[in-house]
C-alpha cells in the first residue's frame, strides 16, 4: 500500500494522503455542512480498498450509506464536472453493522470492561 489514497479534489488538483504517514486515530473537525461525514466516508472507502479494516463508530447512522451504491443526482454531477471527474462509477462497499443489542445488526460479543485497557488501546 505505497501509492497515495486520494481523498478529495480541489481547484482541479488532487488532494491525497500518504498511507505511511496515516495512523490508527484520527479527528476531523469543521461547521455543519462543511464535508466532515463525506470526508470520513472517502477516507474510510479508500483505506478498505487498500486493504486496511476500517472500523468507524455512527451513532447518528450518517455513514451508513456507505454500504450502498450512490446515486448521481444532477447536483452531484454538476459538482463533479466544476472539479473536472469526468469519470463516476458508484459502487457499494463491504460493510458490517454492529449491534449491540443483537436485533438488527451484527451481535457484539463482549463488553466494554471485557476488553480491558490493553485491547482497547489497540482498536
Amino acid at each position: 500500500m505505497t501509492a497515495p489514497l486520494v481523498i478529495a479534489r480541489s481547484e482541479g488538483r488532487d488532494i491525497t494522503l500518504l498511507p505511511r504517514l496515516a495512523n490508527r486515530h484520527g479527528l476531523i473537525t469543521g461547521a455543519t455542512g462543511t464535508g466532515k461525514t463525506v470526508t470520513l466516508q472517502k477516507l474510510a472507502e479508500s483505506f478498505a480498498a487498500a486493504g486496511v479494516p476500517v472500523f468507524m463508530a455512527d451513532v447518528k447512522g450518517d455513514l451508513s450509506g456507505i454500504g450502498v451504491e450512490g446515486v448521481g443526482s444532477d447536483k452531484l454531477m454538476k459538482r463533479l464536472n466544476a472539479i473536472g471527474i469526468d469519470s463516476f462509477t458508484p459502487v457499494a462497499n463491504t460493510t458490517v453493522f454492529w449491534d449491540v443489542f443483537g436485533e438488527s445488526g451484527h451481535p457484539v460479543r463482549a463488553t466494554v470492561s471485557d476488553m480491558g485497557p490493553l485491547l482497547i488501546g489497540r482498536l
